[in-house]
């Protein structure tokens, strides 16, 4: 049975990565990216490194659920769901706070739930999520959880914004609390997911060298900081997030289900050991 792979977000960056990496796991390689050309040109590039797999780039806006059903169509009439690294999402500078949440909360949702129908005991997905969650010193809102974990709710935006006021407009708090909504809906799908023997994890990115963390170091000088307060005194690379999620995918990994993978120098556990 021919195996399949998706990738989204795949046309740059740490996507890029990750499709390098789940191009050498599967036979056709659905390499999805709301730029076309973009998607074009990686899976050109791809093509051109001799991976395994065939690869066809796939042009959609991973918060559009008639799209999401099409790719999901696709893979079925190819074969059988084997790896999904979904790395498409949006940072604080990018977006304003609904956009930003229905980007990386709601379309990871939406594509869980097209895809759900297609997985089975060889299925291994990792949602990209972030550790801004873990670096928030406040302890969540019990109300506001409760709603994060319903983000397929048509009064999602509106009922998140009821509880936790305007501050939620702050783009920097919305990306904190839509991924923190990304690690608990993992959480809830491999729980869902695991009839079927299919897994599910998160990856948290530190501060990557990529367009879009660069893009972000030029707006948030506190990212400068982290740096500083890295173990390894250094931003981590592309290829270093998609080789733990390329692990995570793999056959290797077939007992690592519904948690997150913090992929980030150790700033983290440096930030913690101060604060204690």
């Amino acid at each position: 049975m021919t195996e399949v792979g998706i990738v989204t977000g795949g046309g740059r960056g740490m996507g890029f990565a990750c499709a390098q990496r789940v191009a050498a796991m599967v036979d056709v390689l659905l390499l999805v990216d709301l730029d076309a050309s973009g998607a074009a040109a990686a899976a050109e590039r791809l093509a051109g490194e001799d991976h395994r797999a065939t690869i066809e780039p796939v042009a959609i806006d991973i918060t559009d659920a008639e799209a999401l059903d099409r790719l999901a169509a696709r893979a079925r009439e190819l074969g059988t769901l084997r790896a999904v690294a979904h790395a498409a999402g949006i940072s604080p500078s990018m977006a304003d706070w609904r956009r930003i949440f229905t980007v990386d909360l709601v379309g990871t949702a939406l594509l869980a739930q097209a895809l759900r129908p297609l997985a089975g005991p060889t299925t291994a997905t990792v949602c990209f999520a972030s550790m801004a969650p873990l670096l928030d010193p406040a302890t969540p809102d019990p109300a506001a959880l409760a709603v994060l974990d319903d983000p397929l709710d048509e009064k999602f935006l509106d009922r998140l914004h009821d509880v936790l006021g305007v501050a939620l407009e702050d783009t920097g708090m919305a990306y904190g609390w839509a991924k923190r909504g990304v690690h608990r809906f993992v959480q809830r799908e491999a729980v869902r997911l695991g009839p079927a023997g299919a897994r599910i994890c998160s990856v948290s990115p530190g501060i990557i060298d990529t367009p879009q963390g660069r893009q972000e170091a030029a707006e948030h000088a506190g990212m400068a900081r982290l740096v500083e307060a890295t173990p390894l005194s250094r931003t981590g690379r592309a290829d270093e997030v998609a080789a733990v999620v390329a692990f995570a995918l793999s056959s290797e990994a077939s007992f690592l289900n519904g948690i997150d993978l913090l992929v980030d120098g150790g700033v983290y556990a440096a930030l913690r050991s101060r604060a204690e």
